[in-house]
This record gives C-alpha cells, structure tokens and sequence, in this order.
C-alpha cells in the first residue's frame, strides 16, 4: 500500500489590495478569526500597512493590508499610495480585491488595475460581496469583464468576507503559489502592530462610524498615556486631532454626548482586546492641516512603529 506524501510546508508575503470599501481589512479579519484591522464603511479607513500572519500546520501565509487605491490630493494621501506601490513588489501573491455587485468600467478601477498589470507579482483576481449578487450568471460576467480588462489574473476567487463564504477555496489557492520554505514567526505571532496602535485605531474606528461627511478623513488618534498599575487595569488617555474647530465641536456633541458615544464603544472592545478592565480618557484638539503637516505625519508614523 503505497504511502501518503506529507504535503510541502510551505510560506510567504501576500499583500491585499484594491479600491476603498472593497473588504480588504474585513478580509483580513475574516482568514486570521482575529480583529486586527479596523472596519467602516467610510473610504480611506486603512491608513497604514497591517501586517497579520495566519500560520496552519502546512504553510505561514503573512497578509498586508493595504490602504485603498486613491487619487493622492495631499501630502497624506501620497504618503499611503508610497505604502500601497511598496507592497506590490518583493511579494509571493497579490489579491487584488473587488465588491462583485459594482461594474469593473469605472476609470479609478481601470486605474488601480494598472497597478496590478505593472507588477511582475502573480495576482489573484477576488471578487467580494458575492452574497449581494443577485445571480450566478452576474458572477460569470463579472469574472469575464475583468478578464478582458486583465488577463494576467492567476485565479478567480469568489468570496463573501463578512460571510466567510469561499475562504477555504482562497486558501487553497494561495497555498499553490507559495514557495515551500519553513514558517518565519512563531506558531503565535499575529501581527507587526503594537497594542498602543491597535487601540488608537479602535477609538478612530468608533469616530467614523459615528460622524459624517469630512470629518472621517480628517481625524488622527494618538496616544498619550498608557499605564498599567495591575493585571486587571489599564488606564489610557488619548487625543484625537482634526483640522477644524468644527470638526472639533461635531465629535464632542452637544452635551459631550458623540465623545461619550465614542469612548463607551471603543472602550468595550479595548477591554475584549486586552482583556483587562479600561479606563479611556479621550481629549480633542485641533491641529490645522496636518494631513500637509510634514511633522505631525512623521510623528505619527514614529508612534505607530514604536507603539508610543
């Protein structure tokens, strides 16, 4: 009786990308079963690469979430794109990621596309949100529309993020073009980002679901003060930048009440990460322009790497 082969262990890079509201951080968080990206339905919510690592007793697959393919309109903004071009190369895969219900014709899909046909990377084509469409013949002509946009695309995945609907079959085909080679972190390893960026993000996720119109883009969150005087407490206290005084007045509220709103669901899901009792101090300033401020993006940066 003849024996079986032990599949080839096998890991690598692959970097999400696509437009804005695609499901790339979603996506993330659906294939590791670990929040670790922030999600809302607001454009631009990914600001950096967010690295997390999904290791399976035959392969290591380390995902980057990318921020969404956009037009550059300030220093900020050009600084993410920098990110985004950065991923494409030097990588294993590339899952370039759609919404299926949406029509691959529009000119800045054609345009991030580009982005994709330049890279000598292979590229999966993933078309999310299939749970949306209202057929499987949809389905067909979308996979074709974006084959004569590309031909390039490896594979075809149709998924459902929020559903985790066809993750396995993804996984399966991201195994097959991985190079076979031994894992690179820890069995436990998750991600690259600290804890003290991942809570800043959870405050700047409450925000954008709970404000309108500009004030999503315009907001920064950083950190201030981290001390924990026991296992069972952490106390924290934060600032959340925009550039206007009325962008200020808007997540405050009347009454404080947005703030309040705000800091009560972020400090909700701090305590399920950290698994400790919060106490959040949340403060606003203004800081005009500071998606132009060369400074303050260089602070921030700094602050997410360090995790201060």
């Amino acid at each position: 009786m003849a024996r079986k082969t032990k599949p080839k262990h096998k890991c690598g890079f692959i970097s999400i990308l696509g437009r804005p509201n695609a499901g790339k951080s979603t996506l993330l968080n659906a294939l590791l079963g670990e929040k670790i990206a922030i999600v809302a339905s607001k454009p631009q919510t990914t600001r950096t690469v967010i690295q997390g690592v999904l290791t399976e007793p035959n392969s290591q697959m380390i995902f980057l979430d990318t921020p969404g393919i956009h037009k550059s309109t300030n220093l900020f903004n050009r600084r993410m794109m920098q990110q985004v071009r950065e991923s494409v190369d030097d990588r294993d895969l590339l899952l370039y990621l759609v919404d299926a219900t949406s029509r691959p014709d529009r000119d800045e899909e054609l345009q991030a596309i580009d982005l994709v046909k330049s890279s000598t990377t292979p590229a999966f084509l993933v078309l999310n949100k299939i749970d949306k469409l209202a057929s499987k013949e949809l389905l067909l002509e979308r996979i074709q529309q974006y084959q004569a946009i590309h031909e390039g695309f490896k594979e075809f995945v149709p998924i459902s993020a929020i559903k985790a609907d066809g993750l396995d079959g993804l996984k399966r085909a991201i195994y097959k073009y991985l190079p076979e080679g031994p894992a690179i972190f820890d069995a436990d390893y998750l991600t690259d980002q600290p804890e003290r960026f991942l809570v800043g993000e959870l405050v700047r996720e409450k925000i954008l679901r709970a404000t309108h119109q500009e004030v999503p883009h315009s907001v920064a969150v950083l950190i201030d003060k981290w001390e924990q005087p026991s296992d069972k407490l952490t106390r924290i206290a934060a600032t959340i930048y925009v550039e206007r005084s009325g962008q200020k007045a808007i997540i405050i509220g009347k009454g404080g009440e947005l703030l309040k709103k705000v800091g009560t669901n972020a400090r909700r899901d701090i305590e399920k990460f950290l698994d400790t009792k919060v106490f959040l101090e949340l403060f606003v300033k203004v800081r005009e322009d500071w998606r132009e401020d060369p400074q303050f993006l260089n602070e921030i940066d700094w602050r997410a790497m360090l995790g201060k």
